[in-house]
């Protein structure tokens, strides 16, 4: 931001997403094949839009955010499939470290800003100050109420510096929760990925509901809206986030390839003497 610009104002949506509007159980894909053939569609749409940011040294944001078994962790890795992986970091967000206890909670966020070109993508984030911690108590109240100024302050200066904030929500049901618990316990590949805080959070199902609404109604701005994503059918998911990936990011830029560098174009005619007329033609 120069020195003449003013911050820009930070403006709530006047219609946020509700959980209560979402309804778990969408789904558009009859079979794996129409799975796959959307997903592949997607991927390749991804793969453009990481290429002309890139070369626009344009920065990401992507900021999810879920119940537990939600399905994060997979639309992550549909995400993330098919791009360049120089471009892109995955921050999965757990309790913070040694070294970050007694630092403001967004201080292991803003060393994870993304750099020009890059997409800094994180599983979980700093919104957990207004969830977990608020229900949990990890934080007071005085604390998570406070929270919420300062994540759209957070918010609101990267904005201002040009980086893009695409923040995700995936809203599932308790009774299809409850199933991804039993097949983990039952996968041996994947009883790591539950804990007993996992089954313990449960509980607290109607209390995460309220805190959720909050963060929708007090974090959900003109500049960086919550999208609400129905998760009860993962294939659905996986295409939904990526879809609307896609297009929030083809808002106001050109995705097209850039053109072929005219010193490339000069050194193939020169050096791998290729025919005059076929680069031209580039």
């Amino acid at each position: 931001m120069t020195a003449w610009q003013q911050p820009s104002e930070i403006v709530l949506q006047s219609k946020p997403p509700s959980l209560s509007k979402v309804d778990p159980e969408s789904t558009i894909l009859p079979d794996k094949r129409a799975y796959r053939e959307r997903l592949r569609k997607w991927q390749k749409r991804m793969l453009a839009v990481q290429q002309a940011y890139y070369h626009q040294n344009r920065r990401v944001m992507l900021v999810f955010e879920g119940w537990d078994a939600s399905g994060k962790g997979g639309a992550i890795r549909r995400i993330t499939e098919k791009l360049d992986p120089r471009g892109f970091r995955v921050f999965p967000i757990a309790a913070p470290r040694i070294e970050e206890h007694g630092r403001h909670y967004l201080y292991r966020f803003q060393r994870r800003i993304p750099t020009p070109g890059k997409f800094s993508i994180f599983d979980r984030s700093y919104y957990g100050r207004v969830l977990v911690e608020r229900v949990e108590g990890y934080a007071s109240e005085p604390q998570w109420q406070r929270a919420y100024q300062e994540i759209n302050e957070f918010e609101r200066l990267l904005i201002d510096d040009g980086v893009r904030i695409v923040k995700f929500f995936l809203h599932m049901t308790p009774e299809e929760q409850l199933n991804r618990f039993l097949q983990r316990l039952q996968d041996p590949v994947k009883q790591w990925k539950l804990t007993e805080e996992d089954i313990r959070n449960r509980q607290k199902w109607s209390d995460y509901v309220l805190a959720i609404e909050d963060m929708f109604q007090r974090t959900s701005t003109d500049a960086a809206p919550w999208h609400l994503i129905a998760s009860n059918h993962k294939w659905y998911t996986r295409v939904e986030v990526l879809k609307t990936l896609v297009k929030e990011l083809s808002k106001g830029v050109d995705i097209a390839p850039p053109p072929l560098d005219p010193g490339v174009i000069k050194a193939a005619r020169r050096h791998l003497g290729i025919d005059s007329e076929v680069l031209d033609a580039l």
